[in-house]
């Protein structure tokens, strides 16, 4: 795999039912770039499941820099929250937030039991997920006189670049997009197109 692709979710998947001996889990596999949104899902799906015994969850965001974490929400340690992490960096996904509701059936399912229905709840989850590949992108500024418009744009184009904002008046400001394994590339040439200057941000 390239070092600039990453792999997530497109758009939530929920409710995939996994049974063991009377308990039902549910996997919920949400797409979420900052620690707010998973807290929003998680009051969301507590809220839809108020009768469940425990929700357990486990995230991942990030691409260069990681962050994670797993919940056992009261299950024994490392018998929730880790099987599904564990799922999550099987399927080598980010930006994602994976929650297993659990309504207790009656019967103990003992730690393998649990390890193995999380695991199963978080993998269901993941498999009706759509899951799509992203490029890992840096942002530039480019500041350039209009008399410059074209060949910057030509460039731009040449060279695969997205715009994401664009102030065009006599001064004009860029704000654009590169995969990260073109970036130096770029950056090198707008840093030697005279008229134009180019910053990171």
């Amino acid at each position: 795999m390239e070092n600039d692709l990453y792999k997530t979710i497109l758009k939530p998947a929920e409710g995939a039912l996994f049974k063991d001996k009377n308990s039902k889990f549910y996997g919920f596999a949400l797409p979420v770039t900052d620690e707010n949104q998973v807290k929003e899902h998680l009051e969301r799906i507590k809220k839809a499941h108020y009768s469940a015994r425990h929700w357990c969850y486990a995230y991942q965001i990030g691409t260069e820099t990681i962050q994670y974490r797993a919940n056992d929400d009261g299950e024994p340690n490392n018998s929730a929250g880790m099987p599904i992490y564990g799922q999550i960096q099987s399927f080598e996904v980010t930006n994602i937030l994976i929650i297993v509701v659990r309504y207790y059936g009656g019967v103990k399912l003992g730690v393998g039991g649990l390890i193995n229905a999380y695991r199963t709840g978080a993998q269901l989850a993941l498999e009706a997920s759509k899951i799509i590949e992203r490029t890992i992108n840096k942002k530039f500024q480019l500041n350039f006189e209009y008399n410059n418009m074209s060949k910057v744009m030509r460039l731009l184009k040449e060279n695969d670049v997205e715009i994401i904002n664009q102030t065009l008046e006599l001064d004009c400001l860029l704000e654009i997009s590169v995969r990260k394994n073109n970036s130096t590339k770029v950056y090198e040439l707008f840093d030697q197109f005279f008229g134009v200057e180019i910053k990171e941000l």
